[in-house]
């Protein structure tokens, strides 16, 4: 059979932002997944009897009976093995800020793959290398699908990230984690740069995030699925699930998520033995009264997803739970992802081309949310009933959770959320090629954009950041910015040749406005990436300018006035002559315009 590959171009649906893959349009990617696929299709019972059934392909969870999880090198061996195997594709997604290198490991059942008519599952696991569940579940899992122990069904695609933080696996100890139940060694929460990655989803410092947002864009998963453990309260659950948060997801991708697909992975995984309760978020009580649903904004995995209509997933088994019970319970979990998505293709389909066909007309976008705690949901707590005792340390009352006494209650689950700030789109935003960072990130995420060939002048509207506050410490590297306030003015500018201009007239619409609007949480603008426009460069000297600013009052009433006003209004202000010299040169022609201006603009 003839394959011809062509590395560089895929075919865009633009209405949709599917990828369709045929033998005459193909990436890197549908390329060697489809000939490997191919090739391991037709020749399985060789394979098969080259590897000689399941021998030498027991992990290290099971060999050690639940006690141990795999090393990050006893991991890559395990996959590099099981590509002998029907249908299983290894391939590289880049090294580690340190180096080391990431894989994706593919299984599909079919020889080709069709994004339109597939279900595309991305499994993540490691980003918490101490919270090692999925990466032992997924390497059961794709074992058994290869060696046909489980049935894949045909209308789905996996692609497993083995371990995505991999530097943090390879720092390896008994101890970090204290409040965890195994296993007996396991990686270290931050990649080598002390990041935790499941904050870097929008500022993308790590290389590892980098890899990962490149890969999401390529595949454009329908699921996306994040392994953890949770800390936290003790309870009796052995797993609990995190659902990207239904309101701000939106559309018909959260309406559906919130009605029929997760209540179906709850119904499903009580058949499977598991009685699943919503990720349980509450780290300052106990949670016998109910509490608010988790509210993922876009640096964590799932809020990222979301921003891409992505039905997005974080289990989070329990902390306390012995860690053979909870790699048990993950893979039994990634089953009911599986079974439901298959037997649901169709709506969660349509569900995604409802929503991103919306996003083209879409004007208002939210910012900011919060919960609406007039409504909730019940749910099924099982507990343990909580008490104080004196402490051991301090003499003083502790909490603690009587195991002898278990409970069963439904309590409230406050699961709606209302917008707290919107912003209006625009048609499109303008960057200038100088604030490459940016640019470059918008550009590996698949973001359509286009340059001005000549230098061009244009109408746009400016911000201007009239203030902002930044947070005293450090966070994942950076000082963010909040309750930014900004101002917005229409003006004519002069753009050179080279710069961007960014339609929003794509499937990333939700992404770039989240991003580039400079008062969202997770702005760039958030994350310091522009902060060379907060700092004013040109000054004057007090003696020289009074004579100036003398003059420009004379030439102008207007200013002269406003000048008066705020002496009259601020005697603080009025017996200072610095202050008064510094508001005329601000109002003045000679104040820097770039100062506090946000760097990119408004066309609308």
């Amino acid at each position: 059979m003839k394959f011809q590959c062509i590395t560089e171009s895929t075919t865009k649906n633009q209405t949709f932002g599917t990828t369709v893959f045929n033998p005459d349009n193909m990436n890197r990617f549908s390329c060697l997944l489809i000939f490997t696929l191919y090739t391991a299709i037709m020749l399985p019972s060789v394979l098969y009897a080259q590897k000689g059934g399941t021998s030498g392909m027991i992990t290290p969870f099971e060999q050690s009976e639940g006690r141990v999880t795999a090393t990050y090198d006893e991991v890559i061996s395990f996959y590099k093995q099981l590509t002998q195997f029907p249908g299983i594709i290894m391939d590289s997604i880049g090294k580690s800020d340190a180096g080391t290198p990431m894989y994706v490991v593919y299984y599909s059942p079919l020889k080709a793959i069709n994004q339109d008519r597939q279900i595309t599952i991305l499994i993540n696991n490691g980003i918490h290398p101490g919270e090692p569940d999925g990466v032992d579940a997924c390497m059961m899992l794709l074992r058994n699908a290869a060696t046909g122990k489980i049935k894949i069904p045909r209308n789905i695609t996996l692609a497993v990230i083995p371990i995505y933080n991999v530097d943090g696996a390879l720092n390896r100890s008994c101890c970090s984690r204290a409040n965890q139940n195994g296993p007996e060694a396991y990686g270290f929460r931050p990649n080598s740069h002390n990041l935790d990655l499941n904050r870097d989803f929008i500022k993308c410092d790590a290389s590892e995030t980098d890899n990962l947002e490149q890969l999401f864009a390529r595949l454009d998963p329908d699921i996306f699925i994040d392994n953890h453990v949770s800390d936290g309260a003790d309870y009796q659950h052995v797993m609990t699930l995190l659902t990207s948060q239904h309101d701000k997801a939106g559309g018909t991708v959260g309406d559906y998520s919130y009605r029929v697909f997760t209540p179906l992975l709850f119904a499903d995984m009580k058949k499977r033995g598991y009685d699943l309760v919503p990720y349980v978020n509450d780290f300052s009580s106990t949670p016998d009264h109910g509490w608010r649903e988790f509210y993922e904004p876009p640096r964590f995995s799932s809020g990222y997803a979301a921003l891409f209509q992505c039905f997005a997933f974080v289990p989070e088994t329990h902390m306390l739970k012995p860690f053979k019970q909870r790699v048990a319970a993950t893979y039994d979990l990634m089953l009911s992802f599986i079974d439901n998505a298959a037997a649901h293709a169709a709506e969660i389909k349509t569900a995604r081309r409802n929503d991103r066909s919306a996003l083209r007309s879409q004007q208002d976008f939210p910012l900011e949310w919060q919960a609406d705690t007039t409504r909730c949901d019940s749910v099924k707590l099982l507990g343990y009933t909580a008490g104080y005792k004196p402490s051991e340390i301090s003499g003083l009352p502790r909490l603690f959770y009587d195991h002898e006494k278990p409970f069963s209650k439904n309590v409230p689950f406050f699961n709606h959320y209302t917008p707290s700030k919107t912003v209006r789109a625009p048609k499109a935003y303008v960057i200038p090629q100088a604030w490459s960072k940016v640019i470059d990130l918008l550009q590996k995420k698949g973001t359509s954009m286009t340059r001005f060939t000549n230098d061009t002048e244009i109408k746009v509207t400016a911000y201007k950041i009239e203030n902002y506050e930044t947070a005293p410490k450090p966070y994942e590297g950076h000082y963010l910015h909040r309750n930014v306030q900004v101002s917005a003015k229409p003006c004519t500018l002069k753009f050179r040749a080279g710069d961007y201009i960014v339609s929003l007239n794509q499937p990333a619409k939700r992404y770039l406005v989240e991003t580039l609007e400079p008062t969202a949480p997770d702005a760039f603008f958030s994350w310091n990436f522009f902060d060379g426009t907060l700092q004013q460069k040109e000054y004057f000297s007090d003696y020289v300018f009074e004579d100036v600013a003398a003059q420009i009052l004379r030439n102008d009433p207007v200013l002269q006035a406003e000048l008066n006003k705020k002496k009259a209004e601020d005697h603080l202000f009025a017996e200072s002559a610095s202050a008064q010299l510094e508001f005329v040169y601000r109002h003045s022609f000679h104040m820097e315009q770039s100062y506090m201006r946000y760097p990119v603009y408004r066309v609308e």
